[in-house]
């Protein structure tokens, strides 16, 4: 795809060809493109699809997009949504048509992912260490003036690193963009424990040439026991490291024109934009970059108990965007039913799935005294009261908990209308 632009390499996944590949797809699609198949505008309960099947709402995600952007526009924040949670380029594309600066990433292969649909700017939350993958950065620093690209760093030894990768390949044409992170604490996860060595760092950093630091970051959601004081606290400390390192003249490097201090998951993003909206005026214009990214779908356990909207409802509400589709196979006593979704179709991780709706030939229903219990690689373990009324070839309707790993069990998911008429296929790469 070298050469192509960014919309004409979205369009050509349009031009993948369905196959045993794609779980719940229609087996009379079989060698039709994935464009071809989304023109037919099937409907998911009537148009073949099999179960299981996970199904994305079209207008629950639209909603989402457009929250997190107003509310990142209210507060003065930009957006670098987490594409972790999606892997999902055309959700890339969409997010930032949605206002975000760039996306963040975690790993190697999926910057190059995102690189690959043309992503211009990316944040890497991470440190990167890795010889081949600082040639490859490096190289797409130097072939491409317009991109953008910034990561963490947390160690005197990862700097001597980066700069020993670097330097390899003789001088590269840019340097890396860093930024410090400071960790979240003792018994975190990664980053700088105190502000002393994230000094250490940012001197090692200014000892080389192939490296150029742009601002400080962490993430909030590692703080031990978070609670909304412990967070702020933990950001004041982040803010303050950023104007302790402007005042000592940290960030004079030749060409900067910006200092980026990033924090924010999902669950505290509330208290981002308050501590940040604190931040004294520096030196040069900050660039307070927010990094949450499960909202794109939200979800129907864990990040719908913690979510910032739940504390600030005023602000609107995430709308849970996920519903997957598993049928009754088995129904061996009046209290037990099994259904064939399981572990390789389900997130599982921090929740069960929540059975929402039955649905019949007469129609849906709430899923009342229906409730999963556990999960095997294949199939719903599913509980049922006096009264459920289950029947082996139901489809039962589950909400999902946590985004990331719902997202990665699926290469191609049906993008459904409220009256089930898929529009579109989201294709990830986990």
């Amino acid at each position: 795809m070298a050469g192509d632009t960014t919309a004409e390499r979205l369009a050509a996944l349009a031009d993948e060809r369905v196959d045993h590949r794609f779980k719940g797809l229609p087996p009379d699609a079989e060698g039709l493109t994935v464009g071809e198949l989304a023109a037919e505008r099937r409907n998911l309960f009537t148009g073949g699809f099999t179960t299981p099947v996970l199904a994305l709402s079209a207008e629950r995600l639209e909603h989402n997009l457009r929250l997190m952007e107003t509310y990142a526009q209210r507060h003065g924040l930009a957006f670098a949504p987490h594409g972790k949670t999606s892997m999902a380029p055309q959700l890339f594309q969409r997010q930032i048509e949605h206002g975000a600066w760039g996306i963040t990433l975690a790993v190697p292969h999926q910057v190059r992912v995102a690189r690959a649909f043309g992503v211009r700017r990316i944040f890497l939350a991470n440190e990167l260490v890795d010889p081949a993958a600082l040639a490859w950065v490096s190289a797409q620093l130097a072939a491409d003036p317009g991109f953008r690209f910034v990561c963490y760093v947390d160690s005197v030894r990862g700097v001597e690193l980066m700069d020993a990768a670097l330097r390899a390949g003789g001088d590269p044409a840019r340097p890396v963009d860093v930024v410090v992170e400071l960790g979240a604490g003792e018994g975190a996860r990664t980053g700088v424990r105190t502000e002393a060595g994230c000094a250490a760092v940012a001197d090692a950093v200014a000892g080389v040439d192939t490296l150029r630091l742009v601002g400080v970051a962490g993430y909030e959601g590692e703080v031990p026991d978070a609670d909304p004081e412990r967070v702020r606290t933990w950001l004041r400390r982040l803010t303050a490291l950023a104007a302790d390192f402007d005042k000592a003249g940290r960030f004079g490097a030749a060409g900067l024109d910006e200092i980026v201090v990033s924090a924010g998951g999902s669950a505290w993003f509330d208290a981002v934009a308050d501590v940040f909206a604190e931040l004294p005026e520096l030196s040069l214009p900050v660039l307070k970059l927010l990094r949450s990214g499960a909202y794109v779908s939200h979800d129907d356990g864990h990040y719908r108990e913690v979510t910032p909207f739940v504390r600030v409802p005023e602000e609107g509400a995430l709308h849970p965007a996920f519903r997957l589709w598993a049928q009754v196979v088995s129904r061996p006593s009046a209290g037990q039913a099994f259904a064939n979704a399981g572990k390789r179709d389900a997130a599982y991780d921090l929740d069960l799935p929540e059975v929402q709706v039955v649905r019949t030939r007469e129609g849906e229903r709430p899923a009342d005294g229906v409730t999963v219990t556990s999960l095997s690689d294949q199939h719903a373990w599913v509980r049922t009261d006096e009264g459920a009324g289950l029947e082996v070839g139901d489809w039962l309707g589950m909400g999902l908990s946590h985004p990331c790993t719902s997202f990665d069990k699926w290469q191609l998911i049906p993008l459904v209308e409220q009256d089930g008429t898929v529009v579109d296929y989201i294709r990830t790469y986990f």
